[in-house]
C-alpha cells in the first residue's frame, strides 16, 4: 500500500531544529518507519544531496501536495516554479500518518490549494496562471472550509508584481514633471507673475482670495492717530503707545473742561475717588505689582511716603494713600498742620484715618531710610506762594535727599524748576504742557464725558483703550 504513494509531492515539518523538506517520495519503510524524498528542497532551497531520509520520530507534520495514484493525478511539469493541488492531506488528521510515514484512505477533500516554491527558470514566475498565489502566513487550515475566500485572495493578490522591477525610477524626469512654481503660487495666493490673487466682485467665480496673517479679510478705513484736536494748541504734543496723538491743553481750559463736568454731575468728591484709584494702580504697578504684593511677601511690604498739601491736589494725593492702604502697603501721609482745611481734605482725612496708615505733621516723623516709592502732591496749580513756606521746603529737601523715585500726581504748569525732581508724572484727563524734563508722562481717564469735552470746544476720542492710565511719549 505504502507504493501507492511513490512520486507524491509532500512537505514535512522537522520541527525548528531541522525545518522543512518538500520533495517527491522516493520510498517508504514500513519496517524501519522511514520515508525518502528525491530532489529534495531544504526552507525553499534545493538540498546538494540527490535524497534524503527522514525517521518517523523525526516528523512533525506531513503534508501532501500532490499525490500520484494509479488511476492518475495531477502532476505538476518539472519547469513549473510553483506547483498547487485543491487535494491536500495533512498528516495532522491521523497519527499512523505522522509515525507511520504514510497517508489515511482519504484521498480528496475541499481544502484551499496549498503551493510551494521551487528553482526553476528565471521567466517562470511571469508563467503562473491566474490562480497560483504565493504561499500566506495565515492561511486557512487543511481540511477546512474557506476555499471560496482563498480564490477571491488569490486573484487580488496573486496578480504577478515581478514585471518591470528591473528597470530603474527615472527621479529626474518625474520631477520635471512637478511644476513647483505653479504650486507654490497656490499656496501663497499668487500668480505666477507674483501678482496677489483675488475673487472677482458681485459672486462671479474667480481665484479666492488668500490674505497674509497681517491682514484684515474685511475692509477698513485708514487709521486716523490724530482723533483728539484742541481749539488752542497747548504747546505740546504727546503720542500713545499705539500711536494717537494727544495733545496738550492750557491749564485755563483744563479748569474749563473740569467745570463744565461737574456742572453735569462729575463733582469733586467723584473726580477725587478717580483719581485716587487710578493714582493707587499705577503705585500698585510700580512697585512692583504681583511680584511684591503676594502673600508670600507679607514680612516685606512695600512703604510710600505721601507729601499732601492742602489744597485738592493734596485731596488727590488722601485718596490714593488711602486706597493704597487697602492694598497692604504701608503708607505715611505727610500733612502740615492748618487752622483752617479745604472741606474736600476734611473729608479725605476722615476716611484715610479708618486704615492702617500712618499720619505725620513734621518732617522728623519722616523715615530715614529710603522708602519704596515718593508720591509728591504738595503742589498747587494756582497757590503758588506756597512753595515759600517752610513746611513745603523741609518736604522738597526731605524727598529729593531720601533717593527714592518719585511719582507727581496732577503737577502744575510754572515756568520755574520743579522743587521735587520726578521720575513720573500723572495728568488728569489731558495733559498739560509740563517742563521738559527726564520725567515720563503718564495721563489717567477720570470719567469726563464726550460731550462735555465737545462743550469747550474740544474734538475728543479716548485714546485709552482697555485701559485707565496710559503712557505718553513726546513727539
Amino acid at each position: 500500500m505504502a507504493a501507492d504513494w511513490l512520486g507524491s509531492l509532500v512537505s514535512i515539518n522537522c520541527g525548528p531544529t531541522l525545518g522543512m523538506y518538500q520533495g517527491e517520495v522516493s520510498s517508504v519503510d514500513q519496517t524501519s518507519q522511514t520515508i525518502s524524498l528525491r530532489q529534495p528542497f531544504h526552507n525553499g532551497v534545493r538540498c546538494p544531496v540527490p535524497e534524503v531520509t527522514f525517521s518517523a520520530m523525526d516528523i512533525k507534520e506531513l503534508k501532501f501536495l500532490d499525490i500520484q495514484t494509479q488511476s492518475g493525478g495531477s502532476r505538476a511539469s518539472a519547469g513549473q516554479g510553483v506547483l498547487s493541488d485543491p487535494g491536500v492531506k495533512s498528516s495532522g488528521q491521523s497519527g499512523q500518518n505522522s509515525r507511520g510515514g504514510y497517508p489515511a484512505n482519504n484521498t480528496h477533500s475541499t481544502t484551499a490549494p496549498i503551493t510551494i516554491l521551487r528553482k526553476g527558470p528565471p521567466a517562470s514566475s511571469s508563467n503562473r496562471g491566474p490562480n497560483q498565489a504565493t504561499p500566506k502566513k495565515n492561511g486557512v487550515k487543511n481540511g477546512g472550509g474557506g476555499g471560496q475566500m482563498r480564490l477571491r485572495d488569490d486573484e487580488c493578490f496573486g496578480a504577478d508584481m515581478d514585471e518591470g522591477m528591473d528597470t530603474d525610477f527615472d527621479f529626474e524626469a518625474n520631477l520635471a514633471l512637478f511644476d513647483k512654481a505653479a504650486v507654490f503660487s497656490q499656496i501663497d495666493g499668487t500668480d505666477c507673475n507674483g501678482a496677489r490673487s483675488r475673487g472677482t466682485p458681485g459672486g462671479e467665480r474667480g481665484t479666492p482670495t488668500r490674505y497674509r496673517h497681517d491682514e484684515n479679510i474685511l475692509e477698513v478705513k485708514p487709521v486716523v492717530y490724530r482723533q483728539i484736536t484742541v481749539p488752542q494748541h497747548g504747546g505740546k504734543e504727546y503720542c500713545t503707545d499705539s500711536g494717537l496723538v494727544v495733545p496738550s491743553v492750557s491749564y485755563e481750559l483744563h479748569k474749563c473742561l473740569l467745570a463744565s463736568a461737574e456742572r453735569h454731575g462729575l463733582s469733586l468728591e467723584r473726580r477725587l475717588e478717580m483719581t485716587g484709584v487710578c493714582a493707587s494702580q499705577m503705585a500698585l504697578t510700580l512697585l512692583g505689582g504681583p511680584n511684591r504684593l503676594t502673600p508670600k511677601n507679607n514680612h516685606q511690604r512695600p512703604t510710600v511716603a505721601l507729601l499732601c498739601g492742602p489744597h485738592v491736589q493734596g485731596a488727590q494725593g488722601i485718596s490714593c494713600g488711602r486706597h493704597l492702604a487697602n492694598h497692604e502697603v504701608e503708607v505715611i501721609l505727610f500733612l502740615p498742620n492748618f487752622v483752617k482745611m479745604q472741606e474736600s481734605i476734611t473729608n479725605e482725612l476722615a476716611l484715610y484715618s479708618k486704615t492702617s496708615g500712618k499720619q505725620v505733621a513734621s518732617i522728623k516723623d519722616l523715615p530715614v531710610s529710603p522708602v519704596d516709592l515718593v508720591i509728591n502732591c504738595l503742589d498747587c496749580h494756582e497757590n503758588g506762594v506756597l512753595r515759600d513756606q517752610a513746611w513745603y521746603l523741609a518736604a522738597a529737601d526731605w524727598a529729593n535727599q531720601n533717593r527714592a523715585p518719585v511719582l507727581s500726581i496732577d503737577p502744575p504748569v510754572s515756568g520755574q524748576k520743579q522743587a521735587v525732581e520726578a521720575k513720573w508724572t500723572l495728568s488728569l484727563g489731558l495733559p498739560l504742557p509740563l517742563d521738559g524734563g527726564e520725567a515720563r508722562v503718564y495721563l489717567c481717564d477720570i470719567g469726563v464725558p464726550k460731550q462735555v469735552f465737545q462743550e469747550v470746544g474740544i474734538n475728543y476720542h479716548s485714546p485709552f483703550g482697555c485701559k485707565f492710565v496710559i503712557p505718553l511719549h513726546s513727539t
